[in-house]
């Protein structure tokens, strides 16, 4: 399977997705969620405060997942450099940013990833650092088999999708094989101590619906989720986290080639949450571009909308107050963040 870009799909182009989620709904406004935040007293949206750093080191992967909005994959050639990153590197050592979030892609894939963490450790031994790990990449090169003992050694705290907790479902998303391999990779983690009780070390799994749904209850799945991981595999893990799929990039497509779009719209409009609303992700964080733009969320990222912040939007540029005053870019695809109980890269926010 190709990305959409690799295909010249003609969602590969943030204005043509943009426009659809716009446009292409009967009865449906471009300013519609912003009138759901002009009604909930939240618009503009503004910062509370930086505190994390999410920053996409490449659009690089070893898989090409049936959901994703980064529209990553193998033909992916962009990648971070270490000159972006060393810029980086300067906003983590001069401002209070309490986690760095490293995604992609695979992050791991890109060639400076090691150097990267091992300066950020370097910089501050408290700070936290998360890494968007997809499990099979630790399988898919010698060169990757040592990443738990490295991410134990760096003190990282581990996030990894796992659509479900059986092989058919997880298959169907993420490609064939993808749930055996994502088990003993899950199994390696464990053997360096992640998940386990007193530990210290984080191993939390991402949750996404694999249809035009919004995902369960995040609690009650997070129970269901370490029963069947345990009691067939042996598997710990700390915290299940549930993210909603936002309608862009290959879910876009998705939506659009099996005539749930309009559903899917409609789903996260009537579930607007104004408390989810305040807990959005994008009120607490900076999304770094590959290229070192900055963006309000990863997908303000993917549709790029970079930052409404005045000679700020590079990280070369980085102005901490500017970025800290700015207003919040929205569109209808927020929707998807807002829905039920919420959601972030961190799960739930209501």
């Amino acid at each position: 399977m190709k990305s959409l870009k690799a295909q010249h799909h003609r969602l590969s182009s943030s204005e043509e997705e943009i426009q659809i989620l716009e446009n292409d709904m009967p009865g449906f406004s471009g300013d519609r969620f912003v009138s759901e935040l002009e009604n909930s007293n939240l618009f503009p949206l503004k910062p509370t405060q930086i505190e994390i750093l999410q920053i996409n080191l490449g659009k690089m992967c070893n898989q090409v997942c049936k959901h994703c909005h980064v529209d990553a994959g193998p033909d992916r050639k962009e990648i971070m450099t270490r000159e972006t990153m060393q810029e980086c590197l300067e906003v983590i050592k001069n401002h209070e940013v309490k986690t760095v979030d490293l995604t992609g892609g695979a992050p791991e894939m890109n060639p400076d990833f090691r150097w990267f963490v091992e300066a950020i450790r370097a910089i501050d031994s408290e700070i936290s650092i998360i890494v968007r790990c997809n499990l099979t990449i630790i399988l898919a090169n010698p060169k990757y088999h040592d990443l738990p003992a490295f991410f134990k050694k760096n003190k990282i705290e581990v996030a990894s999708s796992l659509p479900y907790f059986t092989a058919m479902k997880t298959d169907s998303q993420r490609g064939d094989g993808v749930f055996e391999k994502s088990i003993k990779a899950l199994k390696l983690l464990n053997e360096q101590g992640y998940g386990q009780e007193g530990s210290g070390l984080i191993l939390n799994l991402v949750y996404n619906p694999s249809g035009a749904f919004l995902p369960a209850a995040q609690g009650g799945l997070e129970i269901e989720f370490k029963k069947r991981l345990f009691d067939k595999f042996g598997i710990v893990f700390n915290s299940l986290f549930t993210i909603t799929n936002l309608p862009i990039s290959r879910f876009l497509e998705y939506l659009l080639r099996s005539d749930n779009y309009e559903g899917y719209m409609e789903k996260l409009i009537n579930s607007y949450n104004p408390v989810a609303a305040a807990g959005v992700m994008c009120r607490n964080t900076i999304s770094v571009g590959w290229d070192g733009y900055l963006y309000d969320c990863d997908f303000n990222q993917m549709l790029e909308l970079k930052v409404a912040a005045e000679n700020s939007q590079h990280i070369k540029d980085w102005n901490h107050q500017s970025l800290s005053n700015r207003e919040i870019i929205v569109k209808n695809h927020c929707f998807g963040c807002t829905a039920g109980s919420g959601s972030s890269c961190g799960g739930t926010t209501a």
